[in-house]
């Protein structure tokens, strides 16, 4: 193979190898990230079973951990054949320097038993002085001395390819352990992930029982929901066309006579300010990368119109999303922002509305607040604290994001886990 050819293929193989080591490395977080949330869902479940409360949260609760087993399951298989991937790539090198290395020692051989043969410095003292011309005998001399260096090179040169191969050999010997103990891990997650579908089903044939009650709930807590909704999007519009007119009586009074300033004011649509306009594009420009607003828990109950988790037959509405987190969870704000409203939406149950240029985020079912209209806040600032139901045991946030009185789907905007 040509030296241009063979250098060509061994920068490939080893740009391709880092790829791998780095897809492995980036594997091996989420899979710790997973480990850490299904840690967090179990401690959650275990709070729930302590309050014997909601079988139905309890239910929500081992959904969304085998969600997570499957999930890690999946990171462990990827593991595997990335393995896999990579050691048929190192035994390749391994069979490629075996076969260079039985080629090099042949021609090495080859080469001392010629040298032995003519090894005296008679003969090579004769093999210059034989020569025909002075130009001659000190190309001969020339050659000597290169057959000398070339014999040396390629001594060294089998050294080196023997260490290599030591090297890859310990490669895929330290691969097989993992690969080894990675397959047996994922045995083990698919024995307990079983068990977990098991426990499930028991759980969803006792809740059949109370089918019934369970769906009147499920009803008068969604009657609930519009109800809050409705007033949430009145305060917003209040909002709203309160920072309109404040904008146009700047407006009148820096030009009096114009007909911008006597224009109707709007309650769906804000009028931006050049650093509210600012704050909008940043909030805007994070979508997909704001963090949570709790820092553990998972989705509960997602965006829009979607069939209940436990009763596919009844249709629910969500104008943002459920978290289900841990007793004693802070809220906290996804964004640096302005609290617009704090609304005491029951005596138990509060709502903190944040906005962001013509962006609002809503962070409803706290038990305490800890702002005040008018604060600043900034990004992860903690905002109040989460309230968990007496009737349930649940401890779930409610999420919205809101683009003047549009909602959002708000896993959209936040980061993934």
């Amino acid at each position: 193979m040509p030296k241009f050819l063979l250098s060509l293929v061994l920068v490939c193989a080893t740009t391709f190898v880092w790829a791998q080591d780095s897809q492995q490395e980036k594997l091996e977080q989420r899979k710790a990230q997973i480990q850490q949330e299904i840690r967090d869902n179990e401690k959650m479940l275990q709070s729930v079973r302590k309050k014997e409360k909601s079988a139905v949260n309890e239910y929500l609760i081992q959904a969304n951990k085998i969600k997570l087993k499957e999930k890690l399951i999946n990171t462990t298989a990827k593991q595997e054949r990335l393995i896999s991937n990579d050691m048929y790539i190192n035994q390749v090198q391994v069979n490629k320097l075996k076969k260079e290395l039985k080629v090099l020692k042949e021609d090495y051989a080859e080469m001392i038993l010629k040298s032995y043969k003519s090894r005296s410095e008679q003969s090579r003292a004769m093999f210059i002085l034989s020569s025909e011309s002075f130009l001659q005998a000190y190309k001969r001399a020339q050659y000597l001395k290169q057959y000398t260096n070339f014999r040396k090179n390629q001594g060294l040169e089998i050294q080196s390819k023997t260490a290599q191969l030591v090297d890859f050999n310990a490669k895929l010997d330290g691969q097989r352990q993992v690969k080894k103990k990675i397959i047996a891990e994922n045995q083990k997650e698919k024995v307990t992930l079983e068990a977990e579908k098991k426990e499930q089903q028991k759980l969803v044939n006792s809740l059949k029982k109370d089918k019934n009650k369970i769906a009147a709930d499920i009803r008068s807590k969604q009657s609930e929901a519009k109800r809050i909704d409705k007033q949430i999007d009145r305060l917003i519009r209040e909002a709203i066309a309160e920072a309109n007119r404040k904008a146009a009586a700047e407006r009148a009074k820096a030009n009096p006579g114009s007909s911008e300033a006597k224009a109707p004011v709007s309650s769906s649509k804000i009028a931006l300010t050049p650093e509210d306009k600012i704050l909008a594009a940043d909030f805007k420009a994070n979508r997909g990368r704001l963090p949570w607003p709790v820092e553990k828990g998972f989705i509960s109950l997602g965006y829009g119109d979607q069939p209940h988790p436990l009763h596919p037959s009844i249709t629910v509405h969500n104008s943002g999303v459920e978290i289900t987190t841990e007793d004693g969870a802070s809220a906290r704000a996804v964004f640096a922002g302005e609290v617009s409203k704090v609304i005491v939406l029951s005596p138990v149950n509060k709502a903190v509305v944040i906005q962001h240029g013509d962006f609002f985020t809503v962070y409803q079912n706290l038990s305490s607040v800890s702002v005040s209209q008018g604060d600043k806040v900034t990004i992860k600032q903690n905002i109040g604290k989460v309230r968990t139901s007496g009737d349930t045991g649940k401890t779930i946030i409610k999420f919205l994001i809101l683009q003047n009185t549009s909602n959002n789907n708000p896993e959209g905007w936040l980061q993934s886990r």
